[in-house]
């Protein structure tokens, strides 16, 4: 199991922010990167979910204010790039979108209800210009050999950082975009939520999966 980030890590770029008002409503916190600002890769998201307030420390970015950092989705994607041969200090983990996005109320997912944890939403093309400044900031600052993208929309919203469109997600996995812009290459992987439904339909195993990503960021490396 990874270990859970040194707080102290911690990004924050703004002591807070109020461009989006739906999010400052649905959010707990921002949601900021976290980890070496000299590492080799920086792993990007989406958005963080709601997370689990009850959970011992991988709560979720919502209630840490750190990146990454759910029971599921934030312990698999370090743990599977650190099989991959890139530890803790070696990534910088972030979202292209730094708070929560809440759906509108539709019963199940109100929490006053009592039925569960609010449902998320993929965030407004808005939402995700509004913080694209502090995920450009990000990147500058870190420098690094790749930008790992996990997931569809986390690619897409990086791709449009650098004025680049994604035509499908699948076809795109370990397909490696050059992006001068960004001073650096962009490197699409499966999101770790989906990631078992996913491997077979790209014939892969986890084992040649996470072979394949070592394989592929080493070569970015030495270029």
């Amino acid at each position: 199991m990874p270990e859970f980030p040194d707080p102290t890590t911690r990004n924050r770029l703004a002591g807070d922010c109020l461009k989006c008002p739906a999010l400052v409503e649905g959010r707990e916190c921002i949601s900021w990167g976290n980890g070496s600002l000299d590492a080799a890769l920086v792993v990007v998201g989406e958005a963080p979910g709601y997370g689990d307030p009850e959970a011992d420390r991988w709560r979720g970015g919502n209630w840490t204010g750190l990146a990454y950092t759910s029971r599921h989705s934030g312990r698999r994607i370090r743990e599977l790039l650190a099989d991959a041969g890139y530890d803790q200090g070696d990534c910088y983990f972030t979202n292209a979108v730094k708070c929560f996005p809440a759906a509108e109320d539709e019963g199940e997912g109100d929490t006053d209800s009592g039925d569960g944890p609010p449902a998320n939403r993929e965030p407004t093309a808005a939402e995700r210009a509004n913080c694209r400044p502090f995920l450009l900031t990000e990147i500058e600052q870190v420098e690094p050999a790749a930008v790992v993208t996990t997931g569809k929309h986390a690619t897409k919203s990086v791709l449009a950082a650098a004025d680049r469109d994604l035509d499908g997600f699948l076809d795109a996995v370990l397909e490696p975009v050059p992006c001068p812009d960004l001073d650096t290459t962009v490197l699409p992987v499966l999101h770790p939520s989906y990631q078992e439904v996913w491997l077979s339909r790209l014939d892969h195993t986890r084992e040649s999966y996470v072979a394949a990503i070592r394989e592929t960021l080493a070569g970015l490396a030495d270029d």
